[in-house]
Order: C-alpha cells, then sequence, then structure tokens
C-alpha cells in the first residue's frame, strides 16, 4: 500500500512539475496529501492522484477529464528522464513520510500561471511557486 502511495505520488510529481524547482514539486505532492485528508476528495494518494471523469464499461479515464492532466492526456505515463524520476521518488519518500511542513497553507488546488482555470475563482490563492499558483478550497 505504501509502494503504491509512493509510485503514484512521485508520478504526479514527476508529470506535474518535474521541470519545476524543487519548492514547486515538494507544493504539488502537498497538495495532493491535502486532498486525501479533505471528505471532498478520496481518501487516498492514488485514487486522489486518478480521480477524474472514467468511461462506465472500461473504467478508463475520459480523454483530458482527469483532475491531473497527465493522467489522461494519452500519453504514456511512463517516466523516461531518470534523473526527475529519481528526484520526484525522494520528494514523494519525504513528504509521505510526513516530514515537510505545509508551505502552502493547506492549498487543493493548482494550475500553470498561463492557464485560467474557471474555479480559480471560488478558491482563495495563498501561493505562486515558480510557474504554479496554489489555492485552498475553503471549508
Amino acid at each position: 500500500m505504501i509502494a503504491e502511495a509512493l509510485m503514484c505520488l512521485a508520478l504526479n510529481v514527476y508529470f506535474e512539475a518535474r521541470s519545476e524547482n524543487m519548492a514547486s514539486q515538494v507544493a504539488v505532492s502537498l497538495v495532493v496529501m491535502n486532498r486525501v485528508k479533505d471528505h471532498r476528495f478520496p481518501d487516498t494518494v492514488c485514487d486522489v492522484v486518478k480521480q477524474g471523469i472514467k468511461y462506465k464499461k472500461s473504467g478508463k479515464p475520459v480523454l483530458n477529464a482527469c483532475s491531473f492532466s497527465w493522467h489522461c492526456d494519452g500519453k504514456s505515463d511512463k517516466p523516461t528522464n531518470k534523473k526527475a524520476w529519481f528526484q520526484a521518488k525522494e520528494i514523494a519518500s519525504i513528504v509521505l513520510d510526513g516530514g515537510v511542513f505545509d508551505f502552502t497553507e493547506g492549498a487543493t488546488h493548482y494550475h500553470a500561471y498561463y492557464v485560467y482555470p474557471e474555479w480559480r475563482k471560488t478558491k482563495t490563492k495563498v501561493a505562486r511557486i515558480d510557474s504554479h499558483i496554489f489555492y485552498r478550497w475553503e471549508q
């Protein structure tokens, strides 16, 4: 179970933020963990990372209809950059072990600064780290 959570979190860091600085990669991990703690989201790391609309018959994700875009963009989910993959696994391990202070102030959402999702208007902006803007969904 822990190994599965580690892989899911590391994949999310890798595909969402591998070109970002370490703070942004950690923040992306913290968003996943904050969602796990929030009753409005699934209860496990993998369920949070893989959350999205799925086809009823196959159970596969609908193209471009996931919480984290990499999971259902139709591209391979196999890491190819060994250095970035190693770092993503290290960050995921530290965050899963609870070894990081939540400097995102409970952020549950983020997006790249160059996109403008409609949901951002209903969330509290807490930080911009590298090219991501982080938000908290108030209770």
